[in-house]
């Protein structure tokens, strides 16, 4: 599919933005930033598109994947009232297919994001029980060289020692520790400003499913490995 966007424009907004971060020049500038927003939805409307090829999503369209670039600054030490990136997520569909898909468009600072951020309790249990019986089965999903080539380790949040019911001394309690489970790639400036950077994204997601698909598994199976 050929692009049908150009991004150029949403750096240019993003940039202004990062230095006249208020609402006066926000408001003098609206047809700038509608501009810039205009030109990701077409991109995330193509990427859509594309990740329906090689997974199912139940976004319905590009626009109801982005968040909106208004600061919630409540509960914030940053009272900027605009983000300085534009961003969205796709979420897999249906119980089967956990996980989500997140990029993230920001002059310098872009990147793509899936795995789980924020698991309920009950599913974070259920991820480290599986993972203390078998450790084995995701560290070789993790390490295997096209995946530790394009995402590196896995990040997130952790406890300083041992989450309780489970033993330190446990041999997945590097994996158990985790309080999210994410995987990250960036890109150039260069790149997203690239004809059909929606293949790269969607193309560079793909090779997350592994990851996806497994923990998928661990989260609608006991630990016999039947359908729960």
């Amino acid at each position: 599919m050929q692009s049908t966007y150009n991004l150029s424009p949403t750096f240019d907004f993003l940039k202004k933005i990062s230095k006249n971060n208020n609402r006066e020049w926000f408001t003098k500038n609206k047809a700038m930033y509608e501009a810039a927003y205009g030109q990701l939805i077409s991109f995330a409307d193509a990427l859509l598109v594309e990740m329906n090829k090689h997974d199912t999503i139940e976004t319905a369209t590009g626009k109801k994947s982005l968040y909106r670039i208004y600061n919630d600054v409540r509960f914030s030490k940053d009272k900027s009232p605009y983000k300085n990136h534009l961003a969205g997520s796709l979420r897999r569909a249906t119980k089967q297919l956990r996980g989500g898909y997140y990029y993230h468009i920001e002059p310098g600072n872009s990147f793509l994001a899936g795995g789980f951020w924020a698991p309920n309790a009950e599913d974070l249990l259920h991820i480290r029980r599986h993972l203390s019986e078998d450790p084995k089965t995701l560290k070789k999903i993790l390490n295997q060289p096209v995946f530790k080539k394009t995402f590196g380790s896995l990040l997130g949040e952790q406890v300083k020692t041992a989450p309780r019911g489970f033993d330190i001394t446990d041999p997945a309690i590097e994996l158990i520790r985790n309080k999210q489970f994410i995987v990250k790639h960036t890109f150039t400036n260069e790149e997203v400003l690239s004809q059909n950077f929606h293949v790269t994204v969607s193309n560079t997601f793909k090779k997350m499913r592994p990851y996806l698909d497994y923990m998928s598994e661990i989260l609608t199976t006991d630990l016999n490995g039947e359908a729960l």
